[in-house]
Order: C-alpha cells, then sequence, then structure tokens
C-alpha cells in the first residue's frame, strides 16, 4: 500500500511539473509547446488519480481483513 501512495505521489509531483513547464511556455507565447506540457500534465494526474483509488481500495481490502479474519 505504501509503494501505490508513493508512485500516486511521484505522479502528482510530475502532473505539477507539467503545468509549470506549461504555465512558461505560454508566457513565451509558444502555445503548442503549452498545449502538450498541459496535456502530460493531464496524463500525469489521471494516472496519479488512478494509482490513489488503488491504494484506497487496497486500505480498504487490508481493513477488512484484519476487522474480520477468515
Amino acid at each position: 500500500m505504501k509503494d501505490s501512495h508513493q508512485k500516486a505521489a511521484e505522479y502528482h509531483d510530475l502532473a505539477a511539473h507539467a503545468h509549470r513547464a506549461a504555465a512558461a511556455q505560454h508566457e513565451k507565447g509558444d502555445h503548442q509547446t503549452a498545449h502538450e506540457h498541459s496535456r502530460q500534465a493531464l496524463e500525469h494526474s489521471r494516472r496519479a488519480y488512478e494509482l490513489t483509488q488503488e491504494a484506497h481500495a487496497k486500505s480498504g481490502e487490508k481493513t477488512a481483513t484484519l476487522a474480520n479474519p477468515a
């Protein structure tokens, strides 16, 4: 579970970096490159969300197993 949270955090960081890069490119007037960075940020954000959901589901399974051992 800890690994899933770590991976999700890494993707959040990648998304933030891509957002900053997009903003910098927009300021320079390079809208095509900025758009690409924005697209990458969205992909990273989606992956971070997926990993967060997986980690949450795993933590729920672990909690349920501990609460109701078979």
